[in-house]
């Protein structure tokens, strides 16, 4: 019976062991980065926002990675009127559902969700903006490396380019986009720290504080041992 047990427990991980390994490619590490993040910005509201809301994110919250007030309302504020209104759009899911299949998710915290599931939201998402190519049995025209069978169509195709999936599973650019296969990997990189942004927009300033807090506890630990010394130098 207690070898049935243990043989029952093991099988969700022989069949997750037996799976084909997915290969993510590393993520640049743009998170203080406020021109990478404005660039990424940039690109969210003119390439995802037409589908994808990030209802958990108002525009002011720019103003964090160095844009003014007006500076939003000019480039950036198309889908509300003030800069205190959350990142929605007009689409109803109903229609997008009859559409696309599927509601688009909204991507406030896309970075955090796929960190859940694959240790690292980054290094997923730009893998997954990366490997789109061309695929006549998909209803879009477009299939992905990483997400097969994907119901969203490649958005960002006119700056990479199309690319095709050859018998050896490998990618092959056939077609040129706006910009050089290195100049899209660092849009991309952008795009993927803005999203990393919006999850958890006070991440930064967590990290400085937390590095902040550990000197002060080291700092009162010393003072604390010392005290203690002194309080018992005389009791043996």
């Amino acid at each position: 019976m207690k070898k049935l047990l243990i043989t029952l427990l093991c099988v969700p991980l022989l069949a997750l062991a037996s799976g084909p390994e997915l290969h993510l490619d590393k993520a640049p590490d743009k998170a203080g980065d406020k021109a990478a993040l404005q660039n990424g910005a940039k690109l969210f509201v003119n390439y995802c926002l037409n589908c994808h809301s990030a209802s958990y994110m108002r525009y002011n919250r720019l103003q964090d990675i160095g844009l003014t007030d007006q500076q939003i309302k000019d480039n950036l504020l198309f889908t509300a009127e003030k800069v205190g209104e959350p990142m929605r759009i007009a689409m109803q899911r109903d229609d997008a559902k009859i559409w696309f299949g599927a509601a688009p998710p909204d991507l406030t915290v896309i970075a955090r969700a796929r960190a859940s599931e694959f240790g690292s939201g980054a290094d997923w998402l730009y893998t997954y903006l990366r490997t789109f190519y061309r695929d006549p049995a998909r209803p879009s025209g477009w299939n992905n490396k990483v997400f097969e069978n994907v119901g969203m169509p490649h958005v960002l195709w006119e700056l990479q380019g199309e690319q095709v999936m050859g018998e050896d599973h490998k990618l092959t650019l056939e077609k040129t986009g706006k910009l050089k296969p290195e100049e899209y990997d660092a849009a991309v990189a952008d795009l993927v720290a803005y999203l990393q942004y919006m999850g958890e927009p006070v991440g930064e300033f967590r990290k400085k504080l937390g590095v902040i807090v550990l000197i002060a506890l080291a700092a009162l630990f010393v003072l604390t041992y010392a005290l203690k010394r002194e309080y018992w130098k005389d009791i043996h």
